[in-house]
């Protein structure tokens, strides 16, 4: 039987420049948003009615990728880019 090992990362040895590229190409998250916060997120985006609820999803790094009204929307167009998409609360 062979032993596990584990290895432990300090905080102080990952910058945060390394930390916003880790998933890079690989990983978008997926996070539930209010419309009212749409503007600060996709400054591009039309005006939304306040009081929805909606889905946006962000490259690894956290890079605003597209806004849906559906959680399926999100992984789906992350699926259709090769992008693992994971949810965030």
């Amino acid at each position: 039987m062979s032993e596990l090992s584990t290895t432990t990362i300090e905080s102080n040895s990952v910058t945060p420049e390394a930390l916003a590229h880790l998933g890079e190409g690989h990983i978008a998250y997926v996070k539930q948003v209010r419309s009212e916060d749409v503007p600060d997120l996709f400054p591009q985006a039309p005006k939304i009615a306040p009081g929805l609820k909606l889905f946006a999803l962000h490259a690894a790094d956290g890079t605003p990728i597209m806004l849906t009204d559906s959680r399926e929307a999100a992984v789906a167009n992350a699926w259709s880019n090769e992008l693992q998409a994971v949810s965030v609360h």
